[in-house]
């Protein structure tokens, strides 16, 4: 612990000032590019590692039906459940146009710059 006692937030600032102060104009402006192009990728893996969600569509491992139904009750069953199965697959493709529509902004951009 005696090693830190003797650290000194004042005394690393003064330290760094006259560290800078003995460099030259050109290694200053050396120095301001390199931690701008470090910061730059660092924001950039930070911003692209975002992960959007993936579709996962719930499983229905068995339904198990009475076998005397009457075709009545057959279609009332499918009335309700047509508005679930219509909104599942509504929500599927809107995922799949919003991904499309990525895929070709991503194009859109790689045409413009030539690739």
């Amino acid at each position: 612990m005696n090693f830190f006692a003797r650290m000194s937030p004042f005394r690393a600032l003064r330290d760094l000032r006259l560290f800078l102060h003995q460099r030259q104009k050109h290694e200053l402006i050396f120095l301001f590019i390199s931690v701008m192009m470090t910061s730059l990728l660092l924001i950039g893996f930070w911003k692209d590692s975002r992960i959007e969600k993936e579709y996962r569509p719930e499983i229905v491992y068995v339904e198990q039906w009475r076998l005397d139904r009457t075709d009545a009750e057959i279609r009332a069953q499918q009335a309700i459940d047509a508005p679930i199965k219509q909104k599942m697959i509504d929500e599927r493709e809107k995922a799949l146009a919003e991904r499309q529509a990525a895929f070709k902004r991503l194009d859109d951009k790689m045409t413009k710059w030539g690739l």
